[in-house]
């Protein structure tokens, strides 16, 4: 879920260290229907090898071609292509848009290639688009939208590569189950952590990355960036407060703990007492979800989904 730029990245590291030239191709400006969106890539290397998309198919060849044209020539193209009618319905949409594409030879980026793979947070790029020249930075959560800047100097495209949702999620309960089928849905990571065997089991989460233990042993063992959510749903205050006394500190983007208001009033003069701040302690959602009356394991679950997606696009709610 918006971040297929990890595994282009990947290719692109590995395809340069095999000594294959390459090109890469950025979706930088849509208007009506596209394919794909704003920020969508595709590389293409010296034998013709691709991966990635910038449409459903219907532009892919003449940027293939464009590609391994700007490979010699190491000169950036900005290219424009209508979408038809006929050739929107052959993609799936409903009408036809515009599409433009910024084919490039990879040299200007490759001095960033590691930093981009190891950040933690948000990568923002920004390119000139008649140079290619690219100026790397690292953004907060919720960094922003890519986007295609005319300024006097000409096109300046600035891509946000958002780092992809992983969710662990404390407590292999009821809602757990449904959110694990959401979550997979939406081609999110998902990690169940609970000492407790019995619950984490893999009869009851077949196929599910399962972590039996403690959970702030199981926080601190694994890397939390700005696309981590963490979620709390045992009720019980020795699992919960651990695995939140390490989210609050984290750079997770979403924190949320089921309980009513009074559970979670408790669990306030807990983490107060613990040395936790307001300011921290503000940052978890509870009682977590959006409020649309959910009583059901799935109806919570799907509230809690929700409201964490939005926090991922919008920001905080």
């Amino acid at each position: 879920m918006s971040s297929d730029w990890k595994p282009i990245w990947q290719n692109i590291k590995q395809w340069h260290e095999a000594g294959r030239k390459l090109a890469l191709a950025t979706v930088v400006d849509t208007w009506g229907s596209s394919p794909r969106p704003t920020g969508s890539m595709m590389i293409v290397d010296d034998q013709g090898a691709i991966e990635g998309s910038v449409s459903g198919g219907c532009i892919e060849g003449a940027v293939i071609q464009a590609a391994s044209e700007v490979m010699t020539s190491r000169e950036p193209r900005m290219m424009e292509f209508s979408v038809t009618n006929d050739q929107a319905w052959e993609v799936g949409l409903s009408c036809g848009g515009r599409v433009r594409v910024l084919v490039e030879a990879i040299t200007e980026k490759l001095p960033y290639m590691d930093q981009i793979l190891t950040a933690v947070g948000p990568v923002i790029l920004t390119t000139d688009c008649s140079t290619g020249e690219t100026i790397f930075a690292l953004g907060d959560n919720n960094a922003g939208k890519s986007k295609l800047s005319e300024t006097e100097n000409g096109a300046i495209f600035t891509q946000i590569l958002e780092q992809p949702i992983k969710l662990i999620v404390i407590g292999a309960v009821h809602i757990t189950q449904a959110m694990v089928k959401i979550a997979q849905t939406l081609d999110i990571d998902i990690t169940v952590v609970d000492p407790r065997t019995t619950f984490a089991s893999a009869d009851r989460f077949p196929g599910i990355d399962l972590c039996t233990d403690w959970p702030d042993d199981a926080l601190m063992s694994r890397e939390i960036t700005s696309g981590t959510a963490i979620v709390t749903l045992t009720h019980d205050p020795k699992l919960d407060d651990a695995a939140l006394l390490v989210a609050l500190k984290s750079n997770s983007f979403y924190i949320a703990s089921l309980g009513s208001r009074k559970t979670h009033a408790a669990r306030v003069e807990r983490l107060t007492a613990q040395g936790i701040t307001a300011e921290q302690i503000a940052r978890i959602h509870a009682p977590a979800g959006l409020g649309i009356g959910a009583k059901t394991p799935a109806e919570i679950a799907l509230s809690v989904m929700a409201q964490m997606i939005s926090t991922y696009r919008n920001g905080d709610i």
